[in-house]
């Protein structure tokens, strides 16, 4: 590891969470350079919900590349770019009813963040954001703006204002509707909030500790959006494309935002972001937000073969059953070690075991690394262990991962409770 440590930089982070040498990969395994194994229980943080090295995928890149197909190519049109579109709007947009152009932004999905946030702006002729408690949206300085985790920010990046941050649902106690909450902020001229431009959401907080906002608070916040003549947008870029067992995480509350972030997955496993958007509000003039590597035309060709996969309804009847094995296995442990004070939230196939008592997270990623599974923490405190495995990941190897989780907790619980008996270890 001396090289990482001698040529990297410090803000590298994931490489100390999993100090090892990775070198292949296939679906949901990795193997490091002494061809040790781990299943991934990480993917990609959601980039790779097709698995590492999906063969189809791997095989259409192979095949363009060896015909010549345009790598780079800006905005262009291409054969690549017609083919994604083509696919996307046949197979995502149209059977949902939906109605959007599709912006291609940089690579990662704080671009995306950072041009819908600019459009919305441009569109409504209003400064003001609205963004959510424990909402993460990137780190550029736009999206770390609407980005509520304070240990990302500092006043000496820029300023953050023109965003004001509302309650997630059950940010306040299950009790308190922060839906009405926030109206009497919109509605009262004296309140301190402005009508904001946009609202900016996450149906599932990934990297706020998985939180799961209700069908109905969705629907309320929807509403309220369109009362009040303001822009809905939904970062999709780490719940999106089947984390939660349809394509979009926003489907299974019915509603239909004005804007969609997404990034990760999209690109089958390669750099891409795009915005959607509503076609009136696509008032851009031509050059007025570009970028050199808008456009991936690899990534064009693997997510065609990875929109494949949604053809039918096989993925998400899959997502379903192995989110409950997920929820179901997950649940036992709770139960199993009541001394943790775990709970569990999640859907489809993003979980989050929250471990509340400080490092316990840590600690059990730390155990379940040294046993073979690749797990993070999400959460203001990293007080979440976060289960975002392959779509694809067989059952099998699901199930393998999930007893290396509960040995990993067994494990922390005995040397707990040998540390308060004074046992030797």
């Amino acid at each position: 590891m001396r090289i990482f440590e001698e040529m990297e930089s410090e803000v590298r982070g994931y490489v100390r969470s999993f100090p090892a040498i990775f070198d292949v990969a296939r679906g949901s395994e990795i193997f490091d350079e002494q061809d040790n194994r781990y299943i991934d229980f990480f993917a990609g943080a959601g980039t790779l919900n097709y698995g590492h090295n999906n063969p189809q995928i791997t095989e259409a890149l192979i095949k363009y590349l060896q015909h010549g197909g345009i790598v780079h190519g800006l905005d262009k049109a291409t054969v690549a770019k017609r083919a994604f579109l083509t696919k996307f709007r046949d197979t995502i947009l149209a059977p949902r009813n939906l109605q959007y152009k599709v912006q291609f932004t940089g690579p990662t999905g704080t671009n995306a963040v950072e041009t819908a946030l600019k459009l919305a702006r441009m569109v409504k002729r209003r400064s003001n954001i609205i963004a959510f408690t424990n909402g993460y949206h990137g780190l550029t300085l736009g999206a770390l703006a609407v980005t509520g985790n304070y240990d990302y920010k500092d006043e000496s990046y820029g300023s953050r204002s023109n965003t004001a941050f509302m309650p997630f649902d059950g940010f306040l106690g299950p009790d308190v509707d922060s839906i009405d909450y926030m109206r009497r902020f919109l509605e009262d001229g004296s309140s301190g909030v402005d009508i904001p431009a946009a609202v900016i959401v996450e149906t599932v907080q990934g990297e706020g500790g998985i939180n799961v906002a209700g069908i109905e608070w969705l629907q309320k916040l929807e509403a309220l959006c369109r009362e009040f003549d303001i822009l809905l947008i939904v970062d999709d870029i780490q719940v999106g494309n089947g984390r939660t067992g349809t394509f979009f995480s926003f489907e299974r509350a019915g509603i239909y935002p004005d804007m969609v972030c997404l990034s990760k997955s999209i690109g089958g496993g390669l750099p891409m972001a795009l915005l959607l958007m509503r076609p009136d509000l696509d008032q851009w003039q031509p050059g007025e937000h570009t970028g050199t590597f808008r456009g991936n035309n690899l990534a064009f060709v693997a997510s065609t073969e990875a929109l494949s996969y949604w053809d039918n309804d096989d993925l998400a009847k899959a997502i379903e059953y192995k989110g409950d094995i997920l929820c179901t296995e997950l649940q036992k442990m709770v139960e199993k070690f009541p001394e943790l004070e775990a709970s569990l939230r999640g859907v489809g196939m993003v979980w989050g075991l929250e471990l509340p008592q400080t490092g316990v997270a840590g600690e059990a990623s730390a155990e379940a690394f040294e046993r073979g599974l690749i797990i993070e923490t999400a959460g203001a405190n990293d007080q979440v262990l976060k289960f975002l495995p392959s779509l694809l990941i067989e059952e099998d190897i699901l199930r393998e991962g999930l007893g290396i989780v509960e040995e990993s907790l067994a494990a922390l619980v005995d040397k707990r409770r040998k540390l308060l008996t004074g046992e030797e270890e």
